[in-house]
């Protein structure tokens, strides 16, 4: 829990500059969606603080482990104001979306999830958190569609890497 918690400060950060990425013409519903994931991410910031208090998990002092360094890192790159909004906005779904599926899988049919994590899973596993995925790839597609070809494929090799991270951040989660 405290590297997740920790991991999504620095994601808070990511998609802050997301928004800032924007084109000046963006429509104002491109902006609303992102900003609305960044209104979304302060409710999550907090739930961590209360569950980790509530799991006696202390945040303060947490040193992180090298899959969520290293992916915070990558975060922090995307966010330098040289990367192509098409390819934050790419990055920015692919995370999200990989975070919905994922969870979404510990609460669809019979699953062996302790009742204790059933929560987290309904959290971010719901249909209304993967309507926002689907829109935010939606917003991504449509910024990459007019984007130059070497802005695709950065996106793609992005995408990719979101992947990569995300395994790691994953297997480290599972290590007792």
């Amino acid at each position: 829990m405290g590297q997740d918690y920790f991991f999504v400060r620095s994601f808070i950060r990511f998609v802050a500059s997301v928004l800032v990425k924007l084109p000046k013409n963006a429509l104002e519903n491109d902006v609303d969606l992102v900003l609305g994931g960044i209104c979304a991410l302060e409710q999550e910031i907090s739930w961590f603080r209360s569950e980790a208090t509530k799991w006696r998990v202390q945040l303060a002092g947490l040193t992180l482990q090298k899959a969520n360094s290293d992916y915070c890192r990558f975060l922090e790159e995307l966010s330098d104001s040289s990367t192509h909004h098409a390819v934050a906005l790419a990055a920015f779904w692919a995370i999200e979306m990989v975070y919905n599926e994922s969870f979404a899988t510990c609460i669809e049919g019979a699953t062996d999830t302790p009742i204790e994590l059933r929560g987290a899973c309904e959290r971010w596993g719901n249909a209304e958190f993967k309507g926002y995925c689907m829109a935010l790839q939606k917003l991504a597609e449509k910024y990459l569609q007019i984007s130059a070809t070497d802005v695709q494929k950065q996106a793609e090799q992005e995408f990719l890497n979101v992947l990569s991270f995300e395994v790691k951040f994953w297997n480290m989660s599972s290590q007792p």
